[in-house]
């Protein structure tokens, strides 16, 4: 279960050779996460370990982005994405996030695999701006369309690039 934590304007930074990595189940709960994890998120292992992935789920992040994870992810292919992390003190930490299905050899999904990064500081301006957007959109219609509102904002500023989404994360 999440616990409710208060955001601070605390940023910590990753370090340029920093890289956190985690895996979950199938249904996102945390069966492995790296020392760097641990350090950014401020939880100890035991707190992380059987929790859902979103424990660090900052509410600066649109609903849309996750959903558009999750619809990548369920199609078979990897994501990857700028993601604002909430750690459990209140502070935030920045990612350019990779994460991928994890099979067996037989096929069957085993879970996610994710290894995340510095971002790039120029990224991370362009993100912010489209990311406070998207909150805003969601914020200014009922739950029930607030993704679709958000994600169309996503999809009128890749249309206006003339651009997929992979190309505009990978890109910036």
């Amino acid at each position: 279960m999440k616990q409710n934590i208060a955001p601070i304007n605390r940023e910590i930074v990753m370090r340029d050779d920093d890289f956190i990595v985690s895996k979950t189940s199938p249904k996102g709960l945390i069966t492995y996460g790296n020392k760097i994890f641990i350090e950014f998120s401020g939880y100890t292992e035991s707190e992380l370990l059987g929790k859902q992935h979103n424990i660090v789920r900052h509410p600066d992040m649109p609903r849309a982005v996750f959903k558009l994870l999750w619809d990548t992810l369920n199609s078979g292919q990897e994501f990857n994405g700028y993601v604002k992390n909430l750690g459990k003190d209140g502070s935030f930490y920045w990612v350019f996030a990779n994460v991928t299905p994890s099979y067996a050899a037989d096929g069957t999904l085993l879970g996610y695999y994710s290894v995340r990064r510095k971002p790039k500081k120029e990224a991370l301006h362009i993100m912010q701006n489209l990311y406070r957007d998207m909150l805003a959109a969601e914020q200014r219609t009922d739950t029930k369309n607030a993704i679709a509102a958000s994600t169309q904002l996503l999809t009128d500023l890749l249309i206006s690039k003339d651009v997929s989404y992979e190309k505009f994360i990978l890109t910036l």
